[in-house]
């Protein structure tokens, strides 16, 4: 038991863990905001296009009624086709991938970007690399050191 509570709290501490425990809770706030666009503002629009207040009211199919009591009571529930619910999700799903397109593109140009900066970076420090190595004077080879020493003792 101990062995295990000690894997968990690695595992726990791990970053990857927090950054998709605050993932989550993006999203989870983020579902909300396009579940708010698609319910208060685009489908209202559309539903009085279509001549309801929502598609869900107009494209929903009602197959079978409810059936009420006497008190007005529900007795049995109305089978309803929920097409109109069905194409609400669907462009709720719409506009999450399409925001999440537009994210992931921004994060590859803002990628990019880095990386030619990096790139250009490195070459500007190899061209100044490669100049000062041109600039400083070349070294004698250990040949010409000794052919230096012999002419010098050849003058003696």
């Amino acid at each position: 038991m101990k062995k295990m509570l000690q894997e968990f709290k690695t595992f726990i501490n791990k970053g990857n863990v927090l950054d998709m425990a605050i993932g989550v809770i993006i999203a989870g706030a983020f579902g909300k905001i396009t579940t708010s666009v698609v319910n208060d503002i685009l489908m209202p629009v559309i539903g009085a296009i279509f001549g309801g207040s929502s598609l869900t009211d107009t494209l929903n199919i009602t197959l079978r009624a409810a059936e009420y009591d006497a008190a007005g009571e529900v007795v049995k529930e109305a089978c309803v086709l929920g097409l109109g619910t069905l194409i609400t999700a669907i462009l709720d799903f719409i506009i999450v991938a399409f925001i999440c397109f537009l994210i992931v593109r921004a994060f590859n140009k803002f990628k990019e970007k880095a990386e030619a900066k990096k790139k250009a970076e490195e070459e500007a420090a190899a061209a100044a690399a490669a100049a000062a190595a041109a600039a400083e004077p070349k070294a004698p080879t250990t040949e010409e050191l000794l052919a230096e020493i012999r002419d010098l003792l050849a003058k003696k």
